[in-house]
Parts: C-alpha cells; sequence; structure tokens
C-alpha cells in the first residue's frame, strides 16, 4: 500500500492511496471536508462524499501526469516503471503543477 498528501493551494486536502493495483481511494481530510470556503479538488472528485474508490488512478491524477517522450524519460530517469502511474505521480507532482494542486509523499 502506499499513499500521498494531496494539497490544494499548500492546504491539506486529503489523501490518496493505492490499495492495491486495482484500489484506489482518495478521502478529503475531515478538516477540508468540513470547510465550506474549500473548494472540491476537482469535479469528479465533489466533496459531497468524503471517501472516493475506483479501481484505476483516478483520471483527475492520472492526467497530472507526462505522456510520451517525456514520460519515458522520466521513467528511464527516476528509474520508475512506465506502467507505475502512482509511483510516476509521487516522484512527479510536488513542484511545478499546473494548478493548485500539488502531491507529496507522506512522510
Amino acid at each position: 500500500m502506499r499513499a500521498l498528501e494531496i494539497y490544494w493551494n499548500k492546504s491539506l486536502a486529503g489523501i490518496l492511496t493505492e490499495e492495491n493495483k486495482q484500489r484506489y481511494t482518495f478521502r478529503y481530510t475531515n478538516e477540508y471536508f468540513a470547510d465550506s470556503s474549500k473548494p472540491p479538488i476537482s469535479l469528479t472528485l465533489p466533496k459531497i462524499k468524503q471517501l472516493h474508490v475506483a479501481d484505476h488512478l483516478f483520471p483527475f491524477f492520472f492526467n497530472m501526469l507526462s505522456e510520451g517522450v517525456n514520460r519515458k524519460l522520466q521513467c528511464r530517469t527516476l528509474k520508475i516503471d512506465e506502467a507505475d502511474d502512482f509511483g510516476l505521480l509521487e516522484a512527479t507532482a510536488q513542484y511545478d503543477t499546473i494548478g493548485a494542486i500539488t502531491v507529496k509523499p507522506i512522510s
């Protein structure tokens, strides 16, 4: 099992977990979920539910990953399997992401 902290504008919004290759969860933190001034991190991950479950990496997070030649180069440089979307997200989405979302490994 692997887990990542998901931040919205430097505020901890939730935890993304890869329980196995067929089960992924995203859970808003209690504080973020209860704060009506903070928006959902994505339209596909609404705050009407605190826990979201999927059988693949959520498209919102998958779309944060590079594609094509850039992905191959990142995987080769970082020694990550090209099929390991979660590992690539963990390694590359900590800095310089487009938008308000950043991803950090849980320390």
